[in-house]
């Protein structure tokens, strides 16, 4: 058995998992999330075998009195310590963040995503607040937070900046009414309403983060702070992602399977 462990976010353990499922499944390993045993109980993989706490305390405390061992992804590129454990061991514990199988998270990503499937009433509270309409969905997330001091704060926006970046998409998409869907990490979203056209329909549910995920997913574009949160959303439905890499930069829209291995 394939442990995975991490203690980034939600959507970097559904990413770091994601690749060692895929090389899991290549060479007809099972595998098992820690984090998902026990946190973040919003998927379907919640609810499948071995994703229990007993299982993650177990395999927890197994790796801490070295009964199970540890390869660790922590670097940028090759890992070949870490590589030749996994590939060795029957039993063992995969943990860090650049753990990295591209080809195979791609031919596996429909399972990938299968796994991570929205539990029924996250999808049902979603589909019912987003409704139906003839207008271009447009799902805005916003990073604040830890964002002040990621990359130096690069990539922290204000409410008028992300406010010109909607006004460009619209400008360039003005065949049809937009509605914007806003999410993210900042107690305060509200206050993008004040700097937001007002012809542009606003809607801030104020969300857990699976049900701003979902919501995310369901739109017909995606913009946002670079982010594996936004990439997530992008990967359920294969919507159009755009990430502001600066306040007045363009817009370029691309797909995850590209995305993916240019993560910030």
């Amino acid at each position: 058995m394939i442990f995975v462990r991490d203690k980034g976010r939600m959507c970097n353990n559904i990413l770091q998992f994601g690749h060692v499922y895929a090389w899991a499944r290549e060479h007809n390993r099972n595998c098992m999330s820690m984090r998902f045993a026990y946190k973040y109980q919003y998927f379907h993989i919640c609810h499948t075998r071995w994703h229990n706490f007993l299982t993650y305390a177990v395999a927890k405390y197994a790796a801490k009195m070295g009964l199970l061992p540890v390869a660790g992804f922590h670097t940028v590129g090759d890992n070949p310590e870490a590589q030749q454990l996994l590939e060795s061991r029957k039993n063992l514990v995969v943990e860090g963040w650049e753990v990295r199988f591209y080809d195979l998270f791609l031919k596996y990503k429909q399972e990938i995503i299968k796994l991570f499937a929205f539990n029924p009433d996250i999808i049902n509270k979603v589909k019912g607040m987003m409704g139906k309409t003839d207008a271009t969905r447009v799902g805005l997330h916003i990073r604040r937070g830890d964002y002040k001091t990621f990359h130096g704060g690069r990539y922290w926006y204000t409410d008028s900046q992300y406010a010109e970046v909607v006004k460009r998409f619209t400008d360039s998409h003005s065949e049809k009414p937009v509605e914007l869907y806003v999410c993210g990490n900042d107690p305060e979203l509200d206050s993008i309403r004040s700097v937001i056209a007002p012809n542009i329909k606003v809607i801030i549910p104020h969300g857990n983060p699976a049900e701003d995920l979902c919501m995310l997913s369901e739109c017909d574009y995606i913009i946002g702070a670079p982010s594996t949160f936004s990439l997530v959303a992008a990967m359920y439905h294969d919507r159009p992602l755009a990430w502001i890499m600066s306040a007045d930069g363009e817009l370029t829209f691309d797909k995850f399977d590209n995305l993916f291995k240019r993560i910030i």
